[in-house]
C-alpha cells in the first residue's frame, strides 16, 4: 500500500519540484556554477518547498554530485526530499542494477532516495527492466527502507504506458512529460491512463525545454491582456499544476530569476480560472498554425 494518499500529497508534497536538469553553467557547457544553485537552493528551500529531482546522467553525470553539495550538505535530511532515476539502458548485466543503485546512493550523499524511479521506460526498456531483475531489486530495496516510494518516468507509446500500468501494480507514481501544446495529442492519452490506475503523476517539461516561455508577440498579448503581470512561463507551470491528481511540476530552472518568478507565483498556488483556461486554449490555437513543431530539448532521442 503507497502512502501516497491524496493528503500525503496536499500536505507534505509542494506543487513546484525543483528539476535538477537544466542547472546555472559558469560558461562551460557542464560546468555547473555552484554559487548560483546554493542561492537557488535556498530561495527554494527558504519558500518552504523541498522537491529535488535528478538522475544519473542530467549534465554528463554532474547533477546529483551538484545536488550532494548544494542541499545534502547544507540541509539536514528531514528537510528536503529527492527523487533518482535508475538508468536501464546503461544496465549490461543485474549485477549492474546495485552497483549503479549504490554509486546514486554515494553520489548524492544520501542513506536512502524519498522517491526512486526506473528512468525513461518505453516499451524496450520495461522489458529490459524485467530481465535485468529491476523491479525485484527496487521493492528489495523499498523493504530495506532505502526506497521510500518507487515510480518510474515514462517515454512511450500509449501502448507502452498501458501494459506498464497493468502489469507493475508496484509502481506508485508516473512521471510524463506534459504541457498545454501537446495536451490534445497524447498528453491528454497519457494522462487519463495513469488517472484510470489511480497514480499520482509527476509531470516533466512543462514549459516543452522552454518553447513555452518566450512567445511570439501576438500570442504573449493573449496572456497579458488577462493577466499581465504573470510571466508567461507561469501560464504553462500552472496549466500542468492546476491538473487533477498531480503530485508535483518539475521546473528545470537554469538560474535565480527563473527560479524567483517560479517560487513567486508558486508559493500560494491558484489554478487556472476559467478566463485563464479560456486564454491557455485561444494560445494552442495559434501556436497549432505556426509552420513548425519545436523540439523539447530534452535530448532523449540522442
Amino acid at each position: 500500500m503507497s502512502f501516497l494518499t491524496p493528503e500525503y500529497i496536499s500536505k507534505n508534497i509542494p506543487k513546484l519540484g525543483f528539476g535538477l536538469m537544466r542547472l546555472p553553467t559558469t560558461g562551460e557547457a557542464t560546468a555547473i556554477d555552484l554559487k548560483q544553485v546554493e542561492a537557488m537552493v535556498d530561495h527554494y528551500m527558504d519558500s518552504g518547498m523541498n522537491y529535488f529531482d535528478t538522475a544519473y546522467f542530467y549534465h554528463d553525470g554532474k547533477s546529483e554530485g551538484a545536488f550532494k553539495e548544494a542541499v545534502v550538505k547544507r540541509y539536514a535530511r528531514d528537510l528536503f526530499t529527492v527523487a533518482d532515476k535508475m538508468p536501464i539502458w546503461l544496465v549490461e548485466k543485474p549485477a549492474d542494477v546495485e552497483r549503479i543503485f549504490n554509486e546514486q546512493l554515494e553520489r548524492c550523499g544520501v542513506d536512502y532516495f524519498d522517491f526512486y524511479l526506473l528512468h525513461a521506460l518505453n516499451g524496450a526498456n520495461n522489458t529490459k527492466c524485467e530481465e535485468m531483475g529491476a523491479y525485484e531489486f527496487a521493492l528489495k530495496m523499498k523493504k530495506a527502507g532505502k526506497i521510500k516510494s518507487l515510480g518510474f518516468s515514462f517515454h512511450g507509446t500509449t501502448e507502452d504506458l498501458e501494459h506498464i500500468l497493468a502489469t507493475h501494480p508496484e509502481l506508485e507514481f508516473v512521471q510524463l512529460q506534459i504541457n498545454y501544446y501537446d495536451w490534445e495529442f497524447e498528453a491528454l492519452t497519457h494522462y487519463e491512463i495513469a488517472r484510470k490506475y489511480h497514480k499520482p503523476i509527476v509531470i516533466m517539461e512543462p514549459v516543452r525545454g522552454g518553447f513555452l516561455a518566450k512567445m511570439p508577440r501576438e500570442i504573449e498579448a493573449i496572456f497579458k491582456d488577462v493577466q499581465p503581470k504573470m510571466s508567461i512561463a507561469s501560464w504553462a507551470i500552472r496549466f500542468a499544476s492546476s491538473l487533477d491528481g498531480v503530485m508535483t511540476v518539475l521546473s528545470g530552472m537554469s538560474n535565480i530569476e527563473q527560479l524567483t518568478d517560479n517560487v513567486a507565483y508558486m508559493k500560494e498556488f491558484k489554478p487556472l480560472s476559467k478566463a485563464e483556461a479560456t486564454a491557455v486554449k485561444q494560445a494552442v490555437k495559434a501556436l497549432l498554425e505556426a509552420p513548425t513543431v519545436p523540439c523539447t530539448n530534452c535530448k532523449y532521442c540522442s
